[in-house]
């Protein structure tokens, strides 16, 4: 009699709740269709986190069958948030949450639970932010957590830029940093520790040493255009006969490839303080390393390698390093400062690493040829070659990057535009 009578309670109060909702619900606006999404693990990829806005009952997102997981989705910018529409499956959360964040990274709980009764549930909230996110803790089934439709009502939050006439349909934008300074120091792999790395090229972030921090950096100078970007990058420094070569420029792009078109229009910005590692410092050969490639500049014939190539009079020697760009969603750093991050498998992140988020891709361009016995790099042969990357881009500049270059897919220039 006790499961009849709760079961008829929570019947009524769901009843309740979308009544309560769709009042509320009709003066304001559905913000979060057709918005970026993401998720902690999808159970397949027929089940992705976009499933969960696209206004479609007959698609639905699926994580996989473990506790907690996630699901957020990005309203493009800043919006007054008035109630939220969770349409489960079967599968649905027991304990759960809403959060609320204006960068992804600091959240406030709108909502929580440890009574979800599955259905079409509506909870009204009161908040501002730009990020809302579902936990759940707890599973109701055996399976995993399930919705047809998450749906964030409000006033504000972005549009889909216009592409413009003539736009070039490449989603990148770029910072050109020039060689700032050399140090054996290493924020990242050897932090408060001054003297304790190799040599190291720096660019971007004027006086990154071993001390420096996600603050230090955002009140520094910077040399980079745009000079609003006050990241830092640093490489092993170049020797040509023992005698360090700067590369002419570093150019730093930010790129939406290696994954679907939908999961590039889902791309989220780098946080703020996130730090980042690629290639392998400590490689032995060049079958110890497939991320770094050597070239020439407009010498194709040459071919790329992972080690240093021999390239031709009138022509320059080229450095190509590609980021991982699958993020944990939680973590800017990790132990090995690489475990948070991750490459695409088959054009999609994978289920550990959900997140997409642009792809670094760091062009060096050093004034020599000839001799490639000759060349060294601070870590070893040009196979150790590796770039570090420390986030300090302003939020909202890199936001409105991602936004108006990257999901939508336009080329854009230094200053962010097309």
């Amino acid at each position: 009699m006790r499961r009849l009578i709760s079961g008829a309670v929570a019947a009524v109060l769901a009843t309740y709740l979308i009544i309560t909702a769709t009042s509320a619900s009709a003066a304001d606006t559905l913000l979060s269709q057709g918005k970026p999404a993401t998720a902690s693990s999808v159970e397949s990829a027929a089940f992705p986190a976009s499933n969960a806005v696209d206004g479609n009952l007959g698609t639905r997102w699926s994580s996989a069958f473990s506790d907690p997981q996630w699901l957020q989705v990005d309203l493009g910018a800043s919006a007054t948030i008035t109630s939220i529409v969770l349409d489960w499956e079967s599968a649905y959360a027991r304990s759960f949450s809403v959060k609320a964040s204006a960068n992804a990274q600091s959240w406030t709980t709108l909502y929580s639970t440890a009574a979800g009764a599955g259905g079409k549930q509506t909870v009204n909230v009161n908040g501002t932010a730009r990020y809302v996110r579902l936990e759940t803790t707890t599973r109701a089934t055996q399976w995993g957590v399930s919705l047809n439709e998450f749906q964030v009502y409000g006033t504000g939050g972005g549009t889909t830029p216009t592409i413009p006439p003539g736009a070039v349909r490449v989603a990148e934008f770029l910072a050109d940093c020039p060689f700032s300074h050399r140090l054996p120091d290493d924020p990242i792999i050897f932090p408060n520790l001054p003297g304790a790395s190799h040599m190291h090229s720096f660019f971007g972030a004027a006086g990154t040493n071993a001390y420096s921090t996600v603050d230090t950096l955002l009140n520094a100078n910077s040399n980079c255009n745009p000079s609003i970007d006050k990241s830092s990058y640093w490489i092993p420094t170049l020797y040509r006969d023992n005698v360090p070569v700067e590369p002419v420029t570093g150019i730093f792009y930010y790129l939406g490839e290696g994954v679907r078109d939908d999961l590039i229009a889902q791309t989220q910005p780098l946080p703020l303080g996130l730090r980042i590692v690629a290639g392998n410092a400590k490689a032995t050969g060049p079958s110890d390393n497939t991320i770094s490639r050597w070239s020439c500049l407009h010498a194709g014939h040459v071919g790329s390698s992972a080690d240093f190539v021999n390239c031709p009079a009138g022509s320059m020697l080229e450095s190509y390093l590609d980021f991982p760009h699958c993020w944990d969603g939680r973590n800017l750093d990790s132990t090995d400062h690489k475990s948070h991050m991750a490459y695409p498998v088959n054009n999609a992140c994978p289920a550990s690493h959900p997140v997409v988020v642009p792809k670094l891709r760091q062009v060096m361009r050093y004034p020599v040829t000839g001799d490639p016995a000759r060349l060294r790099l601070a870590s070893g042969g040009g196979f150790t070659m590796h770039g570090d990357f420390f986030n300090a881009w302003p939020v909202e500049e890199m936001a409105r990057r991602v936004n108006d270059c990257i999901r939508p897919i336009i080329k854009c220039g230094t200053d962010g535009r097309p």
